[in-house]
């Protein structure tokens, strides 16, 4: 009788390499497990044979990055969302992509069930699961971190030599990293005491600021309402555009970001970020909405922006709500088109030209040289209307103290 199937997202890392015995061993499965490429720079063809080894019966190896460019990144991007101001959101957009080609091939496999390798700490097991439950309620969901006895790295490592698993990496030499085309993150050993600073050695994508060129260079990055379309004046489909702004980007140290962050499961988490192409497109895109959205759009879709990022972070990108936010965005940026120039020098990405058919910046009105179509008298009578009630109120209060 045929065994029952479950994919796993698997990475060829510790957690996942553990995983697939433990699954044989506890459920009598068969695992077929699924990388996923999302631009992490690494070759992923030898976890083939790693995979196989370690007791998969197959393994797709998908590249995602195409997809996940265009249909997570950019999305994200063009709705301006950061959470808690700062995170770009490369590790939360990348999972529901992800997670959708997991239940792809879970229903092409003919599998009962999805296993990832996760732990109940983080907000990636809330990502994968939500988007599961969104595309396939039928499949069951394992999350071998919330069942299994192993109490932490060590017994994992443990666990794997018994089985003759083979590591690559001493767990007291290893960040816990996430890598994909958008950024890079960093967390655990000294940077779970958030007074120390990170260590130079520390960034594998950027140059550190201090030991960046003495000389700026200059990036042009051109937009079709609110996606980028073209670099320096050439025009690159989004994974070569993203590229081009990482390369340039980690050359002037562009895009280090140090945070203690909010974790969706209520426990705070410091995490250094390397993110270089994301901090020139959504400084780049900012300075391209200054001129090309009014004053109320701009202000209602910075309130938006939180509310998304909040959605993204947490998992529900395959819900009712993100798709109204994203079709709200998609009429805001109807007019976002231009060229935002930045000058990239010593880790920062400053604004240094942007111009738009579409802009609503208009010398002839914010001069302060004599014109002819700003009468400064007109002032006054605004000015007494909108600070009409101000002034009742201050007159009410004046009488009450008589």
């Amino acid at each position: 009788m045929a065994k029952e199937k479950v994919v796993l997202a698997y990475s060829g890392g510790l957690d996942t390499s553990v995983i697939i015995p433990w699954l044989k061993e506890n459920y009598d499965y068969e695992v077929i497990a699924m990388a996923g490429d999302v631009g992490q720079g690494e070759e992923l063809e030898p976890l083939n044979e790693k995979a196989i080894k370690t007791g998969a019966s197959k393994l797709y190896i998908e590249d995602l990055t195409a997809d996940y460019v265009a249909n997570y990144v950019f999305p994200t991007l063009r709705a301006g969302a950061k959470y808690e101001n700062k995170y770009l959101l490369g590790t939360s957009t990348a999972r529901p992509c992800i997670a959708k080609r997991l239940v792809e091939i879970a229903k092409k496999e003919g599998a009962t069930a999805i296993a990832h390798g996760c732990t109940g700490k983080g907000n990636d097991q809330v990502r994968f699961e939500l988007t599961i439950k969104a595309l396939a309620p039928e499949l069951k969901i394992i999350a071998p971190w919330r069942e299994w006895d192993l109490k932490g790295r060590s017994e994992e490592i443990a666990y794997a030599k018994e089985r003759g698993i083979p590591l690559q990496f001493r767990a007291e030499e290893s960040y816990s990293m996430d890598r994909n085309i958008w950024h890079l993150s960093h967390e655990g050993l000294d940077l779970e005491d958030p007074w120390n600073e990170p260590q130079n050695s520390l960034y594998l994508i950027c140059n550190a600021p201090e030991n960046a060129p003495d000389e700026p260079d200059y990036i042009e990055i051109e937009f079709e309402k609110g996606i980028p379309v073209a670099v320096d004046g050439q025009k690159l489909d989004p994974v070569a555009i993203v590229t081009k702004c990482n390369e340039l980007g980690a050359k002037h140290g562009v895009g280090i970001d140090d945070m203690v962050e909010n974790r969706l499961v209520g426990i705070k988490c410091r995490g250094v970020y390397e993110n270089p192409g994301a901090v020139i497109l959504y400084n780049a895109l900012e300075q391209l909405e200054s001129i090309t959205l009014d004053r109320d759009t701009m202000h209602f879709k910075h309130e938006m922006a939180v509310r998304y990022s909040e959605l993204v972070y947490d998992g529900k990108w395959f819900t009712p709500l993100k798709d109204s936010m994203d079709a709200m965005v998609e009429v805001m940026q109807q007019n976002t088109t231009g060229i935002s120039r930045l000058k990239l020098y010593k880790g920062n990405a400053y604004n240094a030209g942007v111009k738009s058919k579409y802009s609503l910046y208009n010398p002839e009105f914010a001069t302060f040289e004599e014109d002819s179509v700003y009468s400064q008298k007109d002032a006054e009578g605004f000015i007494n209307l909108f600070g009409l009630q101000m002034k009742v109120r201050a007159l009410m209060e004046q009488s009450n103290k008589k």
